[in-house]
């Protein structure tokens, strides 16, 4: 393991329960209502697919400058809540401090836009990260594996080399795509098992030997999944 890779939302910062809030209004803004489903699956997503999605669940006319305009409209509010602070996900500050006094690298890779990054970077601490990619600065986001593969390489490494730390289906199948070990550590939705992940509960108590320990394992197989519990 040359490097630990990271998603943001909901695997660092618990910052889902106010993507919930900010996903309500817009609903209330456009006259509908979200529906608990329609929230599940966007757990994850990328900015463009999450206004697709919601034009589309919404029967509204999926016009370039209404779902432009919408998709501002979001980030500012949510910019807002994240301005409030960012609650801390069970365990990961403390990763974060055992990784770094390790000296071992980590990246940030998110969906979320980067202006958005920058305000919740205020709460989590850029002297964490040698790097960071953002969902508008790759061609394609999660679930592809464009922003894992870039995060490597902005590391100077494979993405065989790196663990990715998630905790939704999409980012765990971009970092799987992408080549990576995963350690899947769900926050409100179910992610599937696959041949390169580990779950976990929890990352209280977890330390980077922990993590050195899973991508060993992980790196060691030839087409078997492995979950365990915390």
């Amino acid at each position: 393991m040359r490097a630990v890779l990271w998603d943001m939302d909901g695997t660092l910062v618990d910052s889902e329960k106010l993507w919930d809030i900010s996903l309500e209004a817009l609903y209330h803004e456009l006259g509908g209502t979200l529906s608990p489903q329609v929230r599940a699956s966007l757990v994850g997503s990328s900015a463009e697919n999450t206004i697709r999605t919601i034009y589309a669940d919404l029967g509204l006319d999926p016009d370039p400058m209404a779902m432009a305009e919408s998709d501002r409209w979001l980030h500012s509010y949510t910019a807002d809540l994240f301005d409030g602070g960012l609650p801390w996900c069970t365990g990961a500050k403390e990763l974060l401090d055992s990784v770094a006094a390790e000296g071992i690298p980590m990246a940030l890779v998110t969906n979320t836009q980067r202006e958005l990054t920058e305000r919740a970077l205020n709460s989590i601490g850029r002297h964490y990260f040698s790097a960071s990619v953002c969902g508008d600065e790759v061609p394609r986001g999660k679930p592809a594996p464009d922003p894992y593969q870039r995060a490597a390489a902005l590391l100077g490494l494979a993405p065989s080399a790196c663990l990715a730390v998630e905790d939704s289906a999409t980012g765990s199948a971009a970092a799987e795509e992408a080549g990576c070990a995963v350690l899947v550590v769900p926050n409100d939705v179910a992610v599937p098992p696959g041949p390169r992940r580990r779950h976990l509960t929890s990352l209280s108590g977890v330390v980077a030997d922990d993590l050195r320990r899973v991508y060993s394992e992980l790196d060691g197989q030839t087409g078997m999944t492995a979950t365990t519990g915390a």
